[in-house]
């Protein structure tokens, strides 16, 4: 039995062993060397000649030596296990069969077969209470060699041990009392010398102790019972009674058995007896080896099973394959057997093989997973007590071994396991379980108590490797440094490289070191690294300096963009960190900012003329119709807005007077590329006979600004003026933003649309000529051409240029054109309407032309909306075109719809009114009116009265001419004469429903010696008569009541027009009757 032995001296812990770090201080900015780390030198798994020679002196052994039939995935032929071990020893054919003779003239060891007997199950009850009392015989008979199943074979088999086997070779176990389910547990060597004629025996019976009759009779419990005593009483006293035997061949077995073996009877009264429970292991004794004799079973497994292990790795990595901790079944067979003849525990075997794997990992390289199942292995079966103090310092020094090799490895994860290679996550994860699964073992808390816990050791190593990283990266780019402007670039290189550390520390690595050991790498070496960088980018701009060539200002720009991004990087700052060493580093390169504005703005103004001077004013595609200086315009505008958001100044004041030098700047570009366009404009065009190419380029020029102005739109959201405007709230006074760049930025867009309009107005210039000739043309064509006719050429011209110039002009200018060249046309046909005044043929084209220009520039909605049409000169020359075109029955027509439209919107009651019924009777087609009365009439004569009469005529007279006018009688001095007067009007219902037809009141007030005068006028239209609104016959006729009114004297536009018309007779006759009763009304009008 192992016995306990004194705690090992203590070790100093693993921290101080493998990684020495001296942390800075948080407000330190020093930057010492980096502290070397001791490397962990690995155990080497290589052994010396004479050590393999007896390594392989043992291996052979085994080979030769082997007992017992092989596993079913095991290597049966010797020769092909000899074949293995000369490749995995790399010994020569010849040197091979000379140790192989001299292993077979070594002496034999002595054979034994290890038996347990570990249980049985449903054996049967021999005593009186139904139980037994059991217990084993056993022992191997030597010399027996008959072929099992023959009849000497079963006799032999029917055999007890007590009569094959001399006693002094008997082995016996303990007696269980009174049971059926036995349980020994009992572990037996048993020698033998040849297995081929060897037999294992074993012999289970049921003590029987001499007992009165009386105490039986205490046992009884049944029928079965009572038989018993009877059948004992038959036999000698203290007979023992066989329960069941087990015999087996040992040839029959395999180097390790467990299995449950039914119990054989000796007749055939009890066929089934149950079963026992055996365990069986060949192994050696006195083994004729040098290492056999020298060293520990255990160790001379554990260097075996390294050599066997080494050569396993070495030919997966000859065959670029990675190992996966699966043996071939060579090796298995070869460990197993000699595990199996050494007779090591399971626990001392995954001792051997963690020491084996935990020493090949740290020389040889393969898969840290292949150490996870020793771990396991051991942890399950971990005893301390069994371990010899020798044992457990091996182990522990293993433990430690791993341990300062996986930091190491661990300090430099980012060589060792490169993103480059695919598997290395992986990889680096299976390492950090080893490691944590390592330390969670018992046999690690026991064995090395004083190392510290885990997540700090690897904290501490990740540290000491970030260190280390960034020193190695500066001097690989300090090799090539000659001068300041290389040392900026070198150490722009540098921060980029630590950049990119971060991002795959963050992608990648933290989730690893996270998920295993719960450590935040990414913010440890954010931490790490910000003070290194800050020391660095500190010294490089002092030692610039403020004055500076523009190389240089470009290499600091980039160094302050990196920085920038550098520091957004970071996790969110706690106030646990402290100060950073990054915190305010805007303020190291404040003296550049003024290289830097103006660096943007000679760049810019350099793209901008080159732009300019090879854009050959051709639009870039049908729907792109600028050319390319306005979008490589754009593209410059565009890179100034990318470099301001990449300054992001932090002081809100310098950030406000920045905005303002790029607002400027941008504003300064856009007029100064106006000047510029116009100018290539102009030299591409001389010499130019084609107008039209001349115009295309014009086009393509107002285009090009058009772009400009939508991209200085812009500048408020690129630049973020909301945004500063909230930051410099608190330094900058009240509206001082708002009116420092909204003025700069109107001021340019100001200057923009002058241009703009200014191209528009020329290019709509060139079409207004066209526009005047052609409507004037329009008035010369003969009249027998129809006005539809009359103006096609005009309709054509415009379809032509304003197709051409929608093709050639974006839609904010061409939309800027038709406004123009409406406005422009309008005028044209107003100065033509004024003209042609009196010609109703001309005015009817002048109309028809208008409608088809209408529909024309509304384009279906393509072109000018509605609301920029309509506009007060459209409406008016509509109107006036309107009545123009108009015949002089149609003006008249007009004329009475415009008076009864008056009668309607007249409520007052001024100069009097008339009170009447009118009806029409379809049957008849009568037209009846009843004239009731008048009231309120003006007092017209010298007396304060009047002799009032009415006149009754259907207006107007050419829709009926066969009607006569009718008069009610007259009145004598009565201002409220009762007429009562009804009068009937024989006329068709058709012309009544017309449009202007009415029945006009004239109240007249007589006078016997010169001519009535007019005392109003009222219209009541025909269309509202009962019997004209519908079909039926008009029943009750209600009563209307009619204001009188006066007609206008002067001004009515219809009246005007009839006039003008001197040749139309009808014409003529309406409006002197109508001027005379306007001059009767003037007269008699209330002041």
């Amino acid at each position: 039995m192992a016995t306990h032995f004194s705690h090992p001296q203590r070790r100093p812990p693993l921290l101080r062993q493998a990684i020495k770090i001296r942390r800075r201080r948080a407000k330190d900015l020093q930057d010492p060397p980096p502290q070397t780390t001791q490397e962990v030198e690995p155990p080497s798994h290589h052994f010396s000649p004479e050590e393999r020679n007896l390594l392989y002196e043992e291996a052979l052994y085994t080979v030769l030596h082997r007992l017992g039939q092989p596993e079913p995935n095991h290597v049966k032929e010797a020769s092909e296990l000899l074949r293995y071990l000369r490749e995995a020893f790399q010994v020569q054919p010849a040197e091979h069969q000379q140790l192989l003779q001299h292993v077979r003239e070594l002496e034999k060891p002595v054979f034994c077969l290890k038996a347990t007997v570990k249980q049985a199950k449903g054996i049967l009850g021999k005593d009186v209470s139904g139980f037994s009392d059991p217990y084993c015989l056993l022992g191997i008979e030597q010399g027996v060699g008959m072929p099992e199943g023959s009849p000497v074979s079963r006799r032999r088999q029917k055999a007890v041990v007590r009569h094959t086997i001399p006693e002094e070779q008997t082995h016996r176990t303990q007696v269980i009392s009174q049971t059926l389910n036995p349980v020994w547990d009992e572990t037996f060597i048993l020698e033998f010398e040849d297995i081929t004629n060897a037999s294992f025996h074993l012999d289970m019976w049921d003590l029987d102790t001499v007992e009165s009759v009386r105490q039986k009779l205490g046992e009884l419990t049944d029928l079965h019972g009572l038989r018993r005593i009877f059948k004992e009483a038959r036999k000698d006293k203290g007979q023992d009674d066989f329960l069941g035997n087990v015999v087996l061949r040992l040839q029959d077995l395999h180097c390790r058995e467990d299995q449950w073996y039914p119990l054989e009877p000796c007749t055939e009264t009890y066929p089934d007896r149950g079963q026992c429970h055996l365990q069986f292991q060949f192994i050696h004794k006195r083994r004729a080896t040098v290492a056999s004799r020298s060293q520990p079973s255990y160790t001379v497994h554990l260097h075996l099973l390294q050599q066997l292990v080494s050569h396993e790795v070495t030919q997966h990595q000859a065959g670029n394959t990675s190992w996966d901790a699966s043996l071939s079944p060579q090796a298995t067979t070869i460990l197993f057997l000699h595990a199996t003849q050494k007779d090591l525990s399971d626990f001392h075997q995954s001792m051997a093989q963690w020491l084996a794997y935990s020493r090949l990992y740290q020389s040889l390289e393969f898969p840290s997973n292949c150490l996870l199942h020793p771990i396991t292995s051991m942890e399950y079966q971990w005893i301390r007590g069994r371990l010899k103090a020798e044992q457990q310092e091996e182990l522990a020094s293993s433990f430690t071994s791993l341990l300062a090799y996986g930091l190491s490895l661990i300090r430099k994860f980012r060589s060792v396991f490169p993103l480059s290679v695919s598997d290395s996550p992986a990889r680096l994860q299976s390492l950090l379980r080893v490691l944590v699964q390592m330390c969670k073992m018992k046999a690690f808390r026991e064995l090395c108590p004083d190392n510290d816990p885990l997540p700090q050791l690897v904290s501490e190593a990740l540290r000491a490797g970030t260190v280390e990283w960034f020193h190695l990266k500066q001097q690989q780019h300090q090799s090539v440094v000659q001068g300041m402007l290389e040392a900026g670039k070198a150490l722009l290189s540098l921060v980029q490289d630590v950049m990119g550390d971060l991002h795959q520390c963050r992608r990648t690595w933290n989730k690893i070191f996270h998920n295993v050991l719960k450590i935040d790498l990414f913010s440890m070496a954010f931490q790490e690294l910000q003070w290194l960088v800050a020391k660095r980018v500190q010294g490089h701009t002092e030692a610039v300096g403020s004055s500076m060539s523009p190389e240089m200002g470009e290499s600091l720009f980039q160094l302050y963009v990196c920085l920038k991004e550098f520091c957004q990087l970071g996790p969110v700052p706690s106030d646990s960190d402290g100060v950073m060493a990054l915190d305010g580093f805007h303020l190291w390169f404040q003296p550049a900012i003024p290289s830097w504005l103006q660096k943007t703005y000679s760049v810019a103004l350099e793209r901008v003329q080159r732009a300019v001077q090879m854009d050959s004013l051709v639009p870039l595609g049908e729907l792109t119709k600028h050319s390319t200086s306005a979008v490589d315009l754009s593209t410059c505008f565009a890179q100034i807005s990318h470099t301001a958001r990449q300054l992001d100044w932090p002081d809100p004041e310098v950030a406000f007077m920045i905005t303002v030098k790029f607002v400027e700047d941008t504003c300064r570009l856009a007029l100064v590329y106006c000047s510029l366009i116009k100018a290539r404009a102009r030299e591409l065009s001389k010499g130019q006979k084609d107008q039209s190419q001349a115009a295309n380029m014009l086009c393509v020029v107002v285009n090009d600004m058009e772009q400009l102005r939508l991209v200085i739109g812009k500048l408020p959201t690129q630049l973020a003026w909301e945004a500063l405007e909230q930051r410099v709230g608190a330094v900058l006074e009240q509206g001082q933003l708002h009116n420092t760049l909204h003025a700069q930025l109107q001021g340019a867009l100001a200057g923009l649309n002058h241009e703009i309009r200014t191209g528009v107005r020329t290019l709509a210039e060139q079409l207004e000529v066209g526009i005047a000739t052609r409507i004037q043309k329009l008035m010369g064509v003969k009249e027998s051409v129809l006005p539809e006719d009359a103006i096609v050429p005009l309709l054509k011209f415009l379809e032509v240029k304003l197709c051409y110039m929608n093709t050639n002009l974006v839609q904010e200018n061409f939309s800027s054109l038709l406004t123009l060249l409406w406005t422009h046309t309008l005028k044209v046909l107003a100065e033509a309407a004024v003209s042609q005044r009196s010609s109703s043929l001309a005015s009817s084209r002048l109309k028809v032309a208008l409608q088809n220009l209408e529909i024309c520039f509304h384009a279906e909605g393509c072109g000018l909306p509605p609301e920029a049409l309509h506009t007060a000169t459209f409406k008016a020359l509509q109107k006036d075109l309107e009545l123009q075109a108009a015949s002089s029955r149609e003006l008249i027509q007009k004329y009475f719809r415009s008076r009864i439209q008056q009668q309607a919107e007249t409520s007052s009651e001024q100069l009097g009114a008339v009170t009447i019924k009118a009806s029409y009777r379809a049957s008849e087609q009568k037209l009846r009116v009843e004239l009731l009365s008048a009231s309120s009439l003006l007092p017209l004569d010298s007396n304060g009265s009047s002799d009032p009469f009415v006149q009754l005529t259907l207006e107007p007279r050419h829709e009926f001419p066969e009607l006569a006018p009718r008069e009610t009688q007259k009145h004598k001095k009565d201002l409220h004469p009762l007429f009562d007067e009804t009068f009937e009007f024989l006329v068709p219902a058709e012309p009544c429903r017309k449009d202007g037809a009415c029945l006009l009141l004239t109240v007249l007030d007589h006078d016997t010696l010169g001519a009535d005068d007019l005392e109003g006028e009222a219209f009541l239209p025909l269309c509202r008569v009962p019997g004209l609104t519908d079909c039926e016959e008009p029943g009750e006729v209600p009563q209307i009541r009619l204001p009188l009114t006066y007609p206008v004297l002067i001004g009515d536009p219809i009246l005007q027009l009839l006039e003008s018309r001197k040749g139309d007779r009808e014409a003529q006759a309406f409006v002197k009757l109508r001027r005379q009763r306007a001059k009767q009304a003037f007269q008699h009008t209330p002041r």
